[in-house]
């Protein structure tokens, strides 16, 4: 019975030590592909234990362990999947492999309208 209090005592003492931070992140996102695309990277990015990201306001939330990530390298994987991320612009060769829906009118120069598929 000692030995159980003490390892969930121990387990307990080094989960408070494992700080998270969360944060919101202002991304070009433009529709659920965007959504379903960033979300599922970030999931599999080291340390992040929360991700959300709301189309209309196009704001990325993250949760993330501060001891395996940094806002600023969440910041780069964004602009890597081809999004800007708060003042990190999109990488552009990513940027222009996104699909048409996808891309940031302001990158692609263009004036059309974007017409986002539906979902069935």
């Amino acid at each position: 019975m000692k030995k159980i209090i003490i390892a969930l005592f121990s387990i307990l003492t080094i989960n408070a030590w494992a700080q998270k931070e969360t944060v919101q992140i202002k991304t070009t996102a433009q529709c659920d592909m965007c959504k379903e695309r960033i979300e599922e990277e970030m999931q599999f990015t080291k340390g992040i234990t929360a991700v959300n990201l709301d189309v209309e306001s196009q704001i990325l939330t993250v949760t993330f362990k501060t001891k395996k990530n940094s806002v600023e390298n969440i910041r780069k994987i964004i602009s890597s999947i081809g999004y800007d991320a708060d003042d990190v612009k999109a990488d552009r060769k990513a940027h222009d492999n996104l699909p048409n829906c996808c891309q940031n009118p302001e990158l692609t120069g263009s004036d059309k309208k974007v017409v986002h598929p539906q979902k069935d």
